[in-house]
């Protein structure tokens, strides 16, 4: 029995990989073309227009106008731009998907000499009849960009019927998937592989990007989507200016504290994200509480976010006061992230891109948990100089299944090296230095660096004195060491300088709570005061006054203990029932 969306993880089976994708790439020749490129060395040099081909609807205007405005950002060429009579769903029957969409788009691919195969016979044995076999063997392309209005996932058909399906376990004899992962396999389409479960996807965790490429069998397809045509170019515009700016911020991961059982899965792949990003120098936030990130949580600089396990946008998220940096990946690891993502306020892809993020990923249908995109991976190869296509398809264990991938599939904000991005910034006296001083103040303490040492460089550093991220910084070091009094200081002068609400949330609890360790009680008892009335908004106010109530009795302050009484009783009555 199939179980609700919040248990349904719970049923993947062990091993799944191993014991449910034993159908594909059974070909010598592939598995030759992949030895064969693993022995060559990563071209680590930015993807062109001309490694694309953009698809759009033709139904819909403004699909052909997004795959136009791509194409002249991006340089795609004229003649690698098709349009194709589709539905205006985002559900395409299997039927209409082959005739109006696979089909075309490998005849054109063909006929514009972007792909070319060659014929070989197969002899007849005592088994088998003999056969003519086309195969791939060059690509003028590596990507295909899928337009907003094309649709999104093919659902089940019941009345296909394929020799062996009957041979897969009960919960993967399906045929549904995403549109992109179908066409992922679109290079092998003369191989007749299976549509019923999972192809299991030999590049999985794959450290050199040349083998991901057509002629190895898999076409790397993004989407370029979302609730809206204007969001959806906004990808195309925020991916480019992070290739120019770097993409810098923090990052949050939300796992769910499991040390047993088949869910860990999730929580490890999460947390070896969080460590890659952690060492590559962002700012890290690691909620291990088995609920997601309250509401009440400072989501300020977002770049980088992976978390689960809940069906809607949750928390910060669905306040709407996380604030996403041009740039930003975000992916909530949800059964049905993306059942639809034409919407602003259901699951999690649609809501992530509304709110501002530029590239995610999400399941249209049930993948089961070891048939979602391992996060680590991807995370690991997108800071290594993985291009968003390469770092996506890297990640997945599975294709023709369930995973969709949104996002411009050349953004590659991490090309570049560090120190290279750090000249360049300098050069333009450009006020995202903060944040370049910030990941080599990170990335010096992930070396083991003392952080005395570390302090003392950052207090040397004159930009600390107009930077509230490295102020904010030098606070937490502080704090760390157990120096009150100085991060208090720092704290202090970092609330002077320019900060986003976010981030002003966050500093001014953080000062608070220094406040209190340095028991200058009447200091903290005012700042909480003030600070409800800064944030009025603040959706947690039960919390500071459960802060303000010892202060106030320590205080002497009776009648204003027995008011915030009143309010932490009045608010506990207002809590919905758990």
């Amino acid at each position: 029995m199939r179980k609700s969306a919040n248990e349904i993880l719970e049923f993947a089976p062990p091993n799944w990989q191993a014991r449910c994708l034993p159908h594909l790439f059974r070909q010598p020749l592939i598995l030759a073309l992949c030895a064969s490129f693993a022995m060559t060395p990563m071209a680590r040099a930015a993807d062109l227009g001309e490694s694309v081909v953009v698809v759009y609807n033709r139904r819909l205007p403004e699909s052909k106008s997004l795959a136009e405005y791509y194409s002249k950002r991006r340089q795609v060429p004229a003649d690698q731009i098709f349009g194709f009579d589709l539905p205006e769903t985002e559900t395409i029957s299997r039927r209409a998907f082959r005739e109006q969409l696979q089909q075309p788009l490998l005849k054109l691919l063909e006929e514009r000499k972007l792909f070319g195969f060659v014929t070989d016979v197969e002899p007849a044995t005592r088994d088998k009849p003999g056969r003519v076999i086309r195969t791939l063997t060059t690509s003028q392309i590596r990507y295909a960009v899928l337009c907003y209005g094309v649709p999104v996932r093919i659902p089940p058909d019941n009345s296909l019927i394929e020799e062996g399906s009957s041979r897969l376990k009960p919960e993967l004899r399906r045929n549904e998937a995403a549109v992109d992962s179908e066409l992922a396999v679109l290079p092998l389409d003369e191989k007749k592989l299976p549509i019923y479960g999972p192809l299991r996807n030999f590049f999985y965790g794959v450290t050199n990007a040349g083998v991901l490429h057509p002629t190895a069998g898999l076409l790397m397809v993004t989407r370029l989507d979302g609730p809206t045509v204007e969001i959806a170019r906004g990808l195309i515009d925020k991916a480019i200016q992070a290739e120019t700016d770097g993409l810098w911020g923090r990052a949050y991961f939300d796992v769910r504290g499991l040390t047993e059982g088949n869910y860990k899965l999730g929580d490890d792949w999460i947390r070896d994200a969080e460590k890659a990003a952690r060492l590559h120098g962002f700012d890290t936030e690691l909620d291990t509480r088995p609920e997601t990130f309250p509401s009440s949580f400072p989501m300020s600089h977002v770049a980088l976010y992976a978390g689960w396990y809940d069906v809607h946008m949750s928390g910060p998220f669905a306040r709407g006061s996380v604030e996403f940096v041009p740039g930003a990946f975000a992916y909530h690891l949800h059964s049905f992230s993306a059942a639809t993502i034409r919407t602003a306020d259901q699951h999690w892809v649609g809501p992530l891109l509304a709110r501002g993020a530029t590239a995610t990923m999400g399941c249209v249908d049930e993948p089961y948990l070891e048939g979602t995109p391992d996060i680590a991976v991807f995370i690991s190869r997108f800071l290594s100089g993985f291009s968003f296509g390469e770092a996506a398809y890297a990640s997945q264990n599975a294709l023709s299944w369930q995973t969709t991938i949104v996002g411009d599939p050349l953004y590659r904000p991490f090309a570049r090296s560090p120190s290279e991005l750090h000249q360049r910034l300098l050069e333009r006296h450009s006020k995202l230095l903060e944040w370049s001083h910030l990941f080599r103040v990170n990335r010096k303490l992930a070396g083991k660096l003392p952080a005395a040492q570390v302090i003392d460089e950052l207090e040397a550093e004159p930009l600390a004195k107009q930077s509230a991220v490295l102020g904010e910084k030098l606070g937490d070091l502080y704090s760390a060491e157990g120096n009150a009094p100085q991060a208090i200081a720092a704290y202090t002068a970092a609330l002077k300088l320019e900060t986003t609400p976010q981030q002003r949330v966050r500093i001014t609890l953080n000062l608070a709570r220094a406040l209190n360790v340095a028991l200058r009680e009447q200091e903290a008892y005012d700042l909480y005061k003030r600070f409800l009335k800064s944030f009025p908004d603040y959706p947690d106010p039960a919390s500071i006054y459960h802060k303000l109530l010892p202060l106030a009795n320590r205080l002497g302050k009776k009648q204003d203990a027995e008011f915030y009484q009143l309010q932490i009783e009045r608010l506990a009555d207002l809590a919905p029932a758990k």
